[in-house]
This record gives structure tokens, C-alpha cells and sequence, in this order.
């Protein structure tokens, strides 16, 4: 049997606080994500680094992966706040703990601490485990205890606590109190269905305090949306112990999410929770968790979303001028995030100001430019542009108009696409391009797989032969929107397209009648402005 490391993190509020996320297991969970053993141990690697009490690693012997991730974290990483914690389940009903293989898989795995999920509703134990309510008691309690002797850790997961509650106090209670009595040091209660609200977890967590004397959890999902508002009510009502999950992944609709809890308890509570420092790497844990699970980062995430501190309405931006706090909840620098200023037909004045501050271009003492950039913004806008997403474009219309003249660095002679449709279903696209650079007549042709691919390819095939600066530069992020018009297909099109240089990323817009047309002006805007990133001189 693997020996067990005797190590105790301290930590701050190591254990009179307990931050428990179970991204790897119950986050797994979610629809869509599937963990390889190298994610797992990424992400715990992250989870340790923001100075979580335990990561809740899998089910060690429930399937190869988690047995695997186990045998891997013990000896590839070197945890500096968090111990890993192993899942399994009580013993299954007539078989003593010790001869349990899935118990024994627990023991396997090394972890000195152990979370078992054990039924507290009166008909998930009569329907799914088939076996009365007394053994239930038995397996919870003759768990606890064979683990506790053999030197664990033991945390008691009550599944389905709160509908077991309400259909039998009395019952419900009595799992809390087996759990508690056996020696388990934490005993969560688990909104499973995420059927609760506040007031109902508040309730339930006072009188079981009073009843049992239990140090008691909270696992909520979030089916009703109020997972973190159910986590945060039961931490109102008494409870030392919060299980999350990264982003909010997990079930049905996931989890409580473990941002901003952590970050309502350290900022709005005042308890400390995580080592110094770690707070503001928030934001960027958050995004490389979401990378590594391969979905795109909720922009209206709490705290750490790019649109979390992001201001759109002139009335905000005068106000955030005189002083930020008069729209913001919280410093965003504190949690790793950042003040945007959207730049929108909803702009005033103040909006452009400090958007121009935040690029570089000081406005603040020239009324007449800014209002005149504000309404250049306005009809841009009410053509289709928008600017929200496209800081690269709106910088290059500011510098223009601050400047009082276009940045260029090529002229456009023409440009056309070709899309001809082969006999054997194939498909050629083709475009040709004609540019004026720095005096020179280039005509240049791409192909590619489809008439904007082609476009792209030819557009740069004539650049780099006076720009070698754009070898550096890709298109990384295209979107296509269809605006509303008169005649269907005549409608307006939006383009949105992101360059990157291999070290950041800008966006840009183009707006036509067709494609084709809005592609290439984003695509000049694009290209505009890498160049002008990279020191190029303009014609």
C-alpha cells in the first residue's frame, strides 16, 4: 500500500477556512469536456499555484484516468498550498470497508485525504443503493472510521442533502451526525439537483449547526443560478468548508463557481483564504483553465470576465473620470483584470477621453477633436461599424483624426476574387490584388480555400515584398454578422477579424454590402496597423 505523505500546508486559513475545488471531478463532469491525464495535471498544477486548500483530484479505480492522474501527481507535482484529495464512496451495503475494492482504490491512491459521497435522502437509498436506512447508517459510519484508522483524512459528501432534508429531517440529520460521530472532520452538504434558494440553504445550515455540532460544507450546483449566492448564504449561516468548481464547470448547468466566491470572501467577507499575492492572478487562471478545457472564457464572468470592468454609457465614463469606484465594485487590478472603455454610438465625450488615454492619445485638453471623434464614432456606428471590439480600428480613426490625416502605408488600385466551380465539385478561389507602395505599382495573387482566404494570401504576398514585418503577422479570428436591411440577401455585413503578431492580438472592422468588401477593408485595417506596431514608415 502507497505510503502516505505526512506533509500539513499551513497556509493561510488552511484550516479554519477550507477553498475545495473539485474542477477535476465534478467539473469534469460538465457536457463537453473530457480531461486527458496531462489537463488534469495541468490544471491542478494551476489550481495549486491560486493557493486552493485541496484539489479534489477524480475517482481513483472508478476508471484508468483518475487511477492514473493519481499515480502521476504524486510524483510530478510538488504541491505548494493544496493536498490532493481521492473520491470514492461509502462501502456498498453487506461488505465490510476493508474487503470494498473501491475503498481500497482509495487507500492506493495516496492521498491523505479522502471525500466519500454518501446518500442522505431516504429514497435514494431505498430506490438506488436497494438497502434500508439503519445500513446506510453503517456504511457511512464503518467508512469513516476504517479510513480514519488507517490514518486519512475523511471528508463526508451528503448527496442530495437538501431534498433529503425536506422529505426527512430527521433522517437527513442523522447521516450529518453518523458522519460527524465516525470522525469525518467535514461534513458538506450537497444541493445535488441545484433546486435551493439563500434563505432555504441559511435556514437548513443553522438548525443543522445547533443539532449536530458537525463542522459542516456546502456543494452547490447552479440550476437555479444562485450556486455562488447559495455558497455564500450557507458561509453567512456557519459553514468553514466551500466546494467549487473552475468557471463554474460541471453538471447540467455547473457548478458553484470558485472565482467569485473566493473573491467575495477575501474582498466583501475580509477573510483570508489564499496565500498573498495570489488573488490577482485570478483573472489569468481563470482564462489558462478555460484554454486547456477548450471552451472560450465567459466575457461577463464576474471578476475575471473582459467585460467585467468594461464601461459603454457616457454617463458611466464621465463619472469613472472623476473617480473609478463611482461604477466599479471592486479595484479590477486586485483580482488580475483591467478598466475597459468601449468605444460606442452610446459614447460622450468622457468615453473618448479616457479611451484615448488608455491607447496613448491624451484629449483631455483639445473639447473640439474629441467631440468631433465622438461623432465620427456615432456615423461610423450608424453605417454598421462598431468599435467595441475593435480597438485596432478605432485607434486608427483617432490617430487619423488627431493627425488630421489617414495612416497609410499602401494605396489600393484595385482588388477582385474569383470563385470558379470545377466539374469534379473542387472549388478554386483566387484573388488578385493591385497596390501603390512607397511609389511602386505591385500586383500580386493568392489563392486560398475560400474568395477572403485568397484575398488575405494575396494582400500580404504584395505587402511583404516592402514590408518583411508582416512575415510575423497571421489572421487568427474571423466573424461574419448579417445586419439588418431592406432586400434579404442586399442586407449590410459586418466583419470582425483578429491579426496576431505572436505576441498579441488586435481586432479591426470592416463594414460592405458584400463579404468580400467588408473582409478586405478589416483586412487593411489590419495589416494598417500591424505595420504601424512594428515601426514601419508610411508613405
Amino acid at each position: 500500500m502507497t505510503a502516505v505523505s505526512d506533509r500539513i500546508l499551513p497556509g493561510p486559513g488552511f484550516d479554519e477556512f477550507h477553498i475545495f475545488d473539485t474542477t477535476l471531478r465534478d467539473g469534469a463532469q460538465r457536457e463537453g469536456i473530457n480531461f486527458t491525464v496531462a489537463d488534469k495535471l495541468a490544471i491542478a498544477r494551476y489550481l495549486d499555484d491560486f493557493g486552493v486548500g485541496f484539489i479534489e483530484g477524480g475517482w481513483p479505480g472508478a476508471n484508468p484516468r483518475d487511477t492514473e492522474f493519481f499515480q502521476r501527481a504524486r510524483t510530478e507535482i510538488d504541491f505548494k498550498h493544496a493536498q490532493l484529495v481521492a473520491f470514492g464512496a461509502t462501502r456498498k451495503a453487506g461488505t465490510r470497508a476493508e474487503d470494498d475494492p473501491q475503498v481500497a482504490a482509495l487507500l492506493e491512491s495516496g492521498a491523505s485525504v479522502i471525500t466519500l459521497v454518501a446518500k442522505a435522502h431516504d429514497r435514494h437509498v431505498e430506490l438506488a443503493l436497494r438497502t434500508t436506512l439503519e445500513e446506510n447508517l453503517a456504511m457511512v459510519r464503518e467508512t469513516v472510521t476504517y479510513l480514519r484508522d488507517q490514518g486519512r483524512r475523511v471528508f463526508v459528501d451528503c448527496e442530495h442533502f437538501f431534498d433529503g432534508y425536506r422529505a426527512n429531517p430527521q433522517y437527513a440529520t442523522s447521516v450529518v451526525r453518523t458522519a460527524h460521530e465516525a470522525g469525518a472532520d467535514v461534513v458538506a452538504l450537497c444541493d445535488t439537483n441545484g433546486g435551493m434558494l439563500p434563505a432555504q440553504i441559511a435556514a437548513v445550515v443553522r438548525t443543522l449547526l445547533a443539532d449536530t455540532g458537525a463542522r459542516l460544507g456546502i456543494h452547490a450546483q447552479d440550476d437555479t443560478g444562485c450556486a455562488v449566492a447559495n455558497t455564500l448564504a450557507a458561509v453567512d449561516a456557519g459553514v468553514t468548508h466551500v466546494q467549487c468548481t473552475a468557471n463554474g464547470y460541471g453538471e447540467r448547468v455547473g457548478n458553484a463557481n470558485l472565482f467569485p466566491v473566493v473573491a467575495a470572501l477575501e474582498l466583501k467577507y475580509g477573510k483570508k483564504v489564499l496565500p498573498e499575492g495570489t488573488l490577482a492572478e485570478m483573472t489569468r487562471i481563470s482564462h489558462a483553465i478555460a484554454e486547456i478545457v477548450n471552451i472560450a472564457p465567459s466575457t461577463h464572468q464576474p471578476y475575471v470576465g473582459v467585460s467585467a470592468f468594461a464601461h459603454k454609457a457616457g454617463l458611466h465614463a464621465s463619472a469613472i473620470k472623476v473617480d473609478p469606484d463611482l461604477y466599479q465594485h471592486v479595484e479590477p487590478e486586485l483580482v488580475g483584470n483591467t478598466m475597459r472603455m468601449l468605444v460606442s454610438d452610446m459614447a460622450g465625450r468622457a468615453s473618448i477621453e479616457l479611451k484615448g488615454k488608455e491607447l496613448g492619445y491624451d484629449l483631455t485638453g483639445d473639447r473640439e477633436l474629441a467631440g468631433r471623434v465622438v461623432e465620427r464614432v456615432k456615423e461610423r456606428e450608424l453605417a454598421g461599424y462598431t468599435y467595441e471590439a475593435a480597438d485596432a480600428s478605432f485607434e486608427l480613426l483617432l490617430r487619423n483624426e488627431v493627425r488630421s490625416t489617414a495612416t497609410c502605408f499602401f494605396r489600393t488600385e484595385s482588388w477582385r476574387t474569383i470563385v470558379e466551380q470545377l466539374p469534379d465539385g473542387d472549388q478554386v478561389n483566387e484573388a488578385t490584388v493591385k497596390l501603390c507602395v512607397k511609389g511602386e505599382r505591385i500586383v500580386a495573387i493568392g489563392e486560398g480555400n475560400g474568395p477572403v482566404d485568397a484575398l488575405d494570401r494575396a494582400l500580404r504576398a504584395g505587402l511583404e515584398q516592402i514590408y518583411p514585418q508582416l512575415a510575423t503577422m497571421e489572421l487568427v479570428d474571423y466573424k461574419v454578422r448579417i445586419l439588418e436591411g431592406l432586400h434579404g440577401t442586399q442586407s449590410i455585413t459586418r466583419v470582425l477579424v483578429t491579426t496576431s503578431d505572436g505576441l498579441d492580438e488586435w481586432s479591426t472592422v470592416g463594414v460592405g454590402e458584400n463579404i468580400i468588401a467588408a473582409s478586405w477593408q478589416a483586412l487593411s485595417d489590419a495589416y494598417t496597423y500591424g505595420l504601424l506596431r512594428a515601426g514601419a514608415e508610411t508613405q
